[in-house]
């Protein structure tokens, strides 16, 4: 390249270029009617013509005895302007470009020292060109996957050609993903240097991105395994419907009985598990309330209790345990006084008149306290079912302090 214009060869690479891409354009519909055949129809073509797309190799016969063809690459070329699934392959070769970065780096670099400042944009261009001809692979790859998905995959009706098809995919997929791998970051990083323009290329344009192309392969996977499990339920259904299409055609009399009416139920039909209905006494009415207050009373005592533990009892306990036990003891007295609550039939009852009453040996404050905590513990539903009023006073006028001197509990019947 040093030893000759470097734009004088620029300008021949566009010609070239520019007569090649005008013989597509001359000869389109011949090209297209080799494209949608096996081989190139030659009634259109003359033989100047036809050496010339030969030459372009754009055209090429295989052998003598074998008709014109189109070039493989040109064959590639139209299926992707088409895109045309039966034909566009699920390639990119990620180690030969790789290889061609390296170089391109290497030639960038002693083009830099050495002052080339022209063939260093030269390299400098020929590098984006490759990193985007990359990701343009991998872009195209993965946008034919999106199609296959929606025209081949979506619209094969039998299942062999449907898992096949799958099969296909995820392989593709994998071959993708083991280009992507092939490309290190830390190897690019020590490649490039400190070079600003090739960093911002090689390394955080890149990441960003292949990043992308990690996330739609993460995208089709997951539309590939959507579709395969739907098409699975479709194609279970559409069974069940078939066999039963052709059981209806070999017994036309066949009349569905009524299996809910039968004490016996075949065991194909019955599947559903049991239901165990619950039932609840319905303690916001008041007949209810009373009956289950009857049969709660009627119930027989067990043969052998045991001894409930007392506060005096609860102090005769090991040192470990008495904390524990005092708490259970009150607890059980506070139920009790809620016991007796349920039946005054809706009488109010106070707290330390039950206690005073009952002989109990709690401290006041601390059996009010218990009364409360009880009440707060209970489920809303509960707590309605009472009414629970505090009997205080205002400890003082400059302050909003109450003092509760005590607790007056009263069943909530229904009106």
């Amino acid at each position: 390249m040093s030893g000759g214009d470097p734009h004088a060869l620029e300008s021949r690479l566009i010609s070239a270029g520019v007569e090649r891409l005008a013989l597509l354009g001359k000869h389109a519909e011949t090209l297209m009617a080799g494209y949608a055949c096996d081989e190139v129809p030659l009634e259109g073509l003359s033989t100047t013509a036809l050496n010339r797309l030969l030459a372009a190799r754009i055209l090429w016969r295989p052998d003598e005895q074998s008709g014109v063809k189109l070039a493989p690459k040109v064959r590639e070329l139209i299926a992707e302007m088409l895109a045309d699934e039966t034909r566009r392959h699920v390639n990119a070769d990620v180690a030969e470009t790789l290889e061609l970065v390296r170089t391109l780096v290497q030639s960038y670099r002693e083009a830099r020292d050495a002052g080339e400042y022209w063939r260093q944009e030269q390299q400098l261009l020929r590098l984006r060109q490759e990193v985007d001809d990359l990701n343009g692979r991998f872009a195209d790859a993965i946008d034919s996957l999106w199609r296959r998905l929606n025209s081949d995959f979506g619209f094969v009706s039998r299942l062999g050609d449907k898992i096949r098809e799958n099969e296909r995919a995820q392989k593709q997929i994998v071959r993708l993903l083991d280009g992507l791998e092939l490309i290190d970051f830390n190897e690019l990083i020590e490649l490039v240097g400190s070079d600003g323009a090739l960093r911002k290329l090689l390394v955080s344009g890149l990441q960003q991105q292949l990043t992308h192309h990690y996330t739609s392969l993460r995208e089709v996977q997951r539309r590939l395994i959507e579709l395969m499990a739907r098409f699975r339920q479709q194609q279970s259904r559409s069974r069940l419907v078939a066999g039963m299409v052709g059981f209806l055609r070999e017994h036309p009399n066949f009349v569905p009985g009524n299996y809910a009416m039968r004490s016996e139920v075949p065991e194909l039909i019955n599947r559903a598990a049991p239901i165990m209905p619950a039932g609840a006494v319905a303690l916001d009415h008041d007949a209810d309330a009373r009956l289950a207050a009857e049969l709660l009373h009627r119930l027989p005592r067990p043969a052998s209790r045991p001894q409930p533990v007392t506060a005096a009892g609860a102090a005769e306990l090991p040192e470990d345990t008495q904390v524990a036990a005092r708490q259970q003891a009150l607890k059980e007295d506070v139920e009790g006084f809620y016991l007796a609550v349920v039946d005054h039939d809706g009488e109010g009852l106070s707290a330390l008149e039950y206690l005073q009453g009952s002989d109990l040996e709690w401290d006041e404050e601390i059996w009010l306290f218990q009364v409360i905590a009880e009440y707060q513990g209970l489920p809303r539903s509960e707590q309605r079912a009472f009414r629970l009023r505090q009997v205080e006073t205002q400890a003082s006028p400059l302050n909003h302090l109450y003092l509760i001197h005590d607790v007056q509990l009263q069943l909530a019947l229904p009106a």
